[in-house]
């Protein structure tokens, strides 16, 4: 399965990544996994003129590519006040409008939110009411998982290459999570 993971926080050395390399780690054995990191994100702002299909920087190209070539899409934000990040809300401001309006058709969105401490529920839940809201008015098939995961304390449970440091309720969490968008996807492309 192709499966985009989109890295949702644009600081130096975020944990919304710490978080994205273990779920890579923990699917690329089997699965063709790709991880979007928006530490190099450009979207311009909606008054600033959009996205030109012929003018796309490195960064863009890549983020359609990843939406279009993807079945599953995991979008990982930190909690920032208490939802997500501003350049998450922008590109979806962006991307279900043409020409890219097809990217939130035929797919699987799961969601992940990361904390520092105890945390990381609040964007998750957002982004899944925006996502469906965004699936629903552009007419198309997709599904979004019902189940999503919450990073807590993601610096004292992983590395800043996303290896675990052994709390197995963490790891035991993030792995259930991993193996049910999995199942979720398995059913909807059958």
């Amino acid at each position: 399965m192709r499966i985009a993971i989109i890295s949702g926080s644009a600081r130096i050395n975020n944990n919304t990544l710490r978080v994205a390399k273990a779920i890579e780690r923990l699917l690329e054995p089997t699965h063709l996994v790709r991880i979007i990191d928006f530490q190099t994100y450009d979207i311009p702002l909606m008054a600033q003129g959009g996205l030109n299909p012929a003018l796309l920087s490195d960064f863009q190209k890549g983020l359609i590519q990843a939406f279009d070539e993807s079945e599953v899409i995991l979008i990982v934000s930190p909690e920032y006040n208490w939802t997500t990040t501003p350049e998450i809300l922008n590109m979806l401001n962006y991307l279900p409008n043409k020409p890219f309006e097809h990217l939130f058709n035929n797919k699987v969105f799961a969601f992940v939110g990361v904390s520092t401490g105890k945390g990381g529920k609040a964007p998750a839940l957002h982004l899944m009411q925006i996502v469906s809201k965004l699936i629903s008015f552009g007419n198309n098939e997709s599904i979004i998982s019902s189940k999503i995961f919450e990073s807590h304390f993601t610096k004292e449970v992983l590395t800043i290459d996303g290896q675990s440091l052994g709390n197995e309720m963490y790891d035991k969490g993030l792995l259930d999570f991993c193996n049910y968008t999995l199942k979720l996807a398995e059913r909807w492309f059958r």
